[in-house]
């Protein structure tokens, strides 16, 4: 019985130093955008990497994340925030969310991926694209689109569908490039004279749905209820490789995309810890990591995925993205006033 005793007292004693090791690693709670199977990817490695920080992610759509944001403005109940939309971001600068913070290595990120100040630093770029059903283009002997006004075609009414903007960053960059594309003088005039939303009208006949995820119309493609998706390029890479029948189609007018970038939440909690990750977030061990997913990654020289072109051969819409987030909530309203059902 003694020994008995004195055993438990050990085993005890254990578990309790085991669980002050584990009650000792920094917790850092992130805010995310990403797709759902990129950061569990990403947090493989992460984990890998950083094993002194709990990192506790909360995964939102872009419209919730930005929302959440404003209702915990005064009690923020994050402490960083990762791959979020840039049109996004930038606004909460001036609202002064946002702490400056150069992570270790934002040297070698580009000038032109970065805040000057540190407020962001961005660490990829997805870009608009088409998903199209290969059988069932076939099927109904549809016409393979080049780009955007193809779409009009009315073979193609009740077959398309693409995201919301106000909720999905993937729809208001597809929006946001189409302001640009197809109004030269989009600057000098009101954001609902823009010639786009022209276009966006008679497109809307032949739209189903519009849906709050970036990534599902091209899912819903792949599965064959409609032919083709208004998504972004890594979601076909990844149905192509599950061998889905899908084609990528790029815009011919101009492939739209957007930065997903990084940033310090003012008021972090844990700001030691939200440094720590920051500063893996734009290492090249966390940069390879997306790029087995997005079509290019702010880390010099690093290829993207194998079933996406390379990013120097795309023609990339010239997106302007100062003048997309000062205008995104006009440009929103415009949108749903036009086209919320």
């Amino acid at each position: 019985m003694k020994k008995f005793g004195w055993f438990s007292i050990c085993a005890v004693v254990t578990v309790c130093f085991l669980v002050g090791i584990a009650s000792a690693k920094d917790t850092v709670i992130v805010y995310t955008a990403l797709e759902n199977d990129e950061v569990v990817s990403y947090l493989e490695i992460a984990k890998k990497d950083l094993p002194d920080l709990d990192i506790q992610a909360i995964r939102l759509s872009t419209g919730e994340l930005g929302a959440r944001m404003l209702a915990e403005k005064d009690n923020p109940q994050a402490d960083v925030i990762w791959g979020w939309a840039l049109t996004n971001m930038a606004e909460f600068v001036p609202k002064g969310m946002l702490t400056p913070y150069k992570p270790q290595g934002w040297e070698l990120i580009p000038d032109n991926f970065k805040d000057a100040e540190g407020y962001w630093t961005a660490i990829d770029l997805y870009a608009a694209a088409f998903v199209v059903n290969t059988k069932v283009m076939e099927a109904e002997n549809l016409p393979m689109p080049k780009g955007w006004k193809d779409l009009l075609n009315p073979a193609y009414k009740g077959k398309l569908l693409m995201p919301n903007p106000a909720s999905s960053g993937t729809g208001f960059l597809q929006i946001a490039s189409l302001l640009v594309l197809l109004d030269p003088e989009y600057k000098s005039k009101p954001i609902e004279e823009n010639k786009a939303w022209d276009f966006l009208k008679e497109l809307d006949h032949n739209m189903d749905q519009y849906i709050k995820s970036g990534s599902k119309p091209g899912k819903l493609a792949a599965s064959g209820e409609y032919a083709i998706g208004c998504s972004f390029a890594y979601v076909y890479a990844s149905l192509k490789e599950q061998e889905f029948p899908v084609a990528l189609i790029l815009p011919e007018e101009g492939v739209g995309f957007e930065l997903e970038a990084n940033a310090l939440l003012t008021g972090a909690k844990n700001e030691e810890a939200a440094k720590k990750f920051l500063d893996w977030a734009i290492s090249k061990s966390a940069m390879e990591g997306y790029a087995k997913f997005k079509l290019g990654v702010t880390y010099p020289g690093l290829p993207g995925p194998k079933n996406l072109p390379a990013l120097d051969t795309i023609n990339l819409a010239p997106m302007d993205f100062p003048w997309q987030s000062e205008n995104r909530v006009k440009i929103l309203e415009t949108w749903s006033g036009l086209f919320e059902r």
